[in-house]
């Protein structure tokens, strides 16, 4: 399942992140690469032990437990501590899978990658070119959102970033590990829980509400792994 999650960082957020970002030191990306992977990125990235990436990554970390619709459609057991790209003119990344299994390099943290997400930072005026580009079965997908706004899109999706040809595209990126690994049944549990959300706000006190609060809870249960 691909979503786009809106304005999970608030504006004062994000000029945040730029301000911190323009005093930052970037190194080369591949230092979180794997082998197939470092053959074809050619970004920049904050180092994760950096002071400004862990602010940063505790920022987008509880801003993502505020939003409802991250929560609903990822049923996250644990997310990856997020990381953050810069592509400059002529930077790229070319098609890939992500890794299925990430690990930290000063964190006790080992998780397998179900969904892969990248949160935007740059306003999309800021740059040229810069897509985020993921393939599935009905075709090629191209996503270049606000600032603040989030994709998501299943981990095994094959996936690039469009060379830059103008200015600057900072975002920030990560994986989760969810609760339901089956990414068909997490997606029949996201929409069962966007029926009951609108069931509730067009005919509130339904008394189909607690059947269906009830089958979604009860398949929840079924199918979690916590």
């Amino acid at each position: 399942m691909m979503l786009h999650i809106p304005e999970v960082l608030t504006p004062e957020q994000v000029a945040r992140c730029r301000d911190v970002m323009t005093k930052a030191e970037w190194v080369d990306g591949n230092v979180t690469a794997g082998h197939q992977s470092r053959q074809v990125k050619y970004n920049l990235q904050l180092p994760e032990e950096s002071q400004e990436a862990r602010e940063l990554g505790d920022m987008v970390h509880r801003a993502l437990y505020k939003s409802d619709l991250f929560m609903s459609a990822v049923l996250p057991h644990q997310v990856f501590p997020p990381l953050f790209n810069r592509y400059d003119a002529g930077m790229t990344f070319g098609a890939h899978v992500d890794n299925a299994i990430r690990t930290h390099p000063h964190l006790p943290v080992r998780i397998r990658t179900d969904v892969s997400a990248t949160l935007f930072i740059s306003a999309p005026e800021d740059y040229d070119g810069g897509e985020l580009v993921v393939e599935d079965t009905y075709g090629s997908h191209e996503v270049k959102l606000p600032a603040g706004d989030l994709i998501i899109y299943p981990a095994t999706s094959l996936h690039n970033v469009t060379p830059i040809t103008r200015g600057s595209r900072i975002a920030s990126f990560f994986w989760t590990q969810s609760l339901i690994r089956d990414v068909s049944k997490r997606a029949l549990l996201f929409d069962l829980d966007m029926s009951i959300i609108q069931l509730t706000r067009d005919h509130p006190g339904h008394p189909s509400l607690v059947s269906l609060t009830s089958v979604y809870h009860n398949l929840l249960r079924q199918w979690a792994e916590a």
